[in-house]
């Protein structure tokens, strides 16, 4: 089967740095920490104080209210998200009389778009918040809503109703992976034909007091109470992840379907590996071996030389094992080269996202490919010699990129790796 070329054509997010693209983008160029004393619960009984959570989210703006009531807050972040991305690819268009939620895409167009949408816990505010009424009230007087609201599928589905796209439409579930897991099934999707259009991505949204408590008994969570020292990646110092929060979408395309309509071309899909550790629940493999494979995998796919890698935008997720394992996997798969590379974690601004990651920091790889600009990796204090790459400390640098590759590796042994490239007609 012939493999076509596929291009991003529409980016859209929201998430701790901000409410859409180019805010969200501008702040990341900055440098500006997304974290901030946990306000969605009272944390006074807590040890983990800190999260990335979306600020001044004004819903209304792209979202019926009266149906965003029937979502949970994962679903309407990735509908909002979606949309910004699809009117942002000029395949949705909207009008004083259509508002955004109600308009639909084309018939033609329809057929052959999907949605992949990832989503790690899926609504787990609305299964607290249930259970509670279910234990006050009797669980026989549960909202109606509970189940299509709480189920992680739901924000893959309510993109795909509200703007009528008819293609495949599904939702990997695999923990941290997820959203890159989403991105490259979908680039897959549309390079062997099956569609020619995907809307695909994360999203999550765990700030809530189970999965937060979840997260601390298990030691994966940083207790510090400096917003500025919490999430940071390659930092010896690092004492564990910060939960965040957020969407991040990108819409995918043939290339020669986005020349036929004059569509903005971002930059071009080339490589996905994804593949298992089969180690442990939790814990990586050893020296970062399963993450190593899934990064050659997805140079293989991409069929280019791993010195061609300019920039990598790390899991660098802030927890020892990772990072320690990460920079090992990278120096396994680059050998020389990985001291050439930049190597940065926006999860040092962001938190970490969970089944949303891979989808925002798609977004952000495509962003670095598109403005010349590689962000750093801010609050970096005392080097790591097990981390001893160039994480680009504190602040971000221009740069000429050719090809960018994103890493994403889950609880589960799950990875997933994704590469962009400059486009070019050739």
């Amino acid at each position: 089967m012939e493999k076509r070329r596929v291009v991003v054509t529409g980016l859209g997010t929201v998430n701790p740095t901000g409410n859409s693209v180019s805010e969200s983008w501008e702040n990341v160029k900055n440098g500006v920490c997304g974290i901030a004393p946990i306000s969605a619960f009272d944390t006074t009984d807590f040890s983990v104080k800190m999260a990335g959570e979306v600020k001044n989210f004004e819903l209304e703006k792209r979202l019926n209210k009266r149906e965003a009531r029937r979502m949970a807050r994962f679903t309407q972040l990735a509908l909002y998200a979606a949309e910004e991305a699809l009117l942002d690819s000029g395949l949705l268009q909207t009008s004083d009389d259509v508002p955004t939620y109600e308009a639909k895409i084309n018939e033609e167009d329809a057929e052959k778009t999907g949605v992949i949408i990832s989503s790690g816990i899926g609504g787990l505010n609305i299964i607290e918040q249930e259970h509670s009424k279910g234990l006050e009230k009797g669980f026989e007087k549960v909202s109606p809503f509970f189940i299509p609201m709480s189920i992680s599928n739901m924000a893959a589905a309510r993109v795909a109703i509200s703007h009528g796209l008819k293609g495949m439409c599904t939702c990997p579930v695999t923990a941290c992976a997820g959203g890159s897991n989403a991105i490259g099934d979908a680039f897959h999707r549309v390079r062997d034909g099956y569609e020619d259009v995907m809307v695909c991505g994360g999203s999550e949204a765990s700030i809530t007091p189970l999965a937060i408590g979840g997260f601390t008994s298990m030691k994966a969570l940083s207790p510090a109470t400096d917003p500025n020292r919490a999430s940071i990646p390659f930092d010896a110092e690092r004492s564990g992840f910060v939960m965040g929060e957020g969407s991040g979408v990108l819409v995918i395309e043939e290339l020669e379907h986005a020349k036929k309509r004059g569509a903005k071309i971002y930059a071009e899909v080339v490589g996905y590996g994804s593949n298992c550790d089969a180690y442990h629940i939790t814990a990586p493999a050893p020296n970062g071996e399963g993450g190593a494979k899934c990064m050659q995998l997805a140079i293989k796919d991409a069929d280019i030389a791993p010195e061609a890698i300019d920039y990598i935008n790390a899991h660098g997720t802030s927890t020892h094992l990772n990072d320690q394992g990460e920079t090992a996997a990278i120096k396994t798969v680059f050998g020389d080269h990985a001291t050439k590379l930049a190597v940065s974690s926006t999860k040092s601004m962001t938190g970490h996202l969970l089944g949303g990651a891979g989808g925002v920091e798609a977004v952000f790889s495509v962003e670095a490919i598109n403005d010349g600009f590689i962000p750093a990796t801010i609050n970096y204090k005392v080097a790591d010699p097990e981390c001893d790459l160039d994480i680009v400390p504190n602040e971000g640098r221009k740069a000429d990129l050719n090809y960018v590759l994103s890493n994403s590796l889950g609880f589960g042994g799950h990875n997933a790796c994704l590469i962009f490239k400059k486009y070019s007609e050739v």
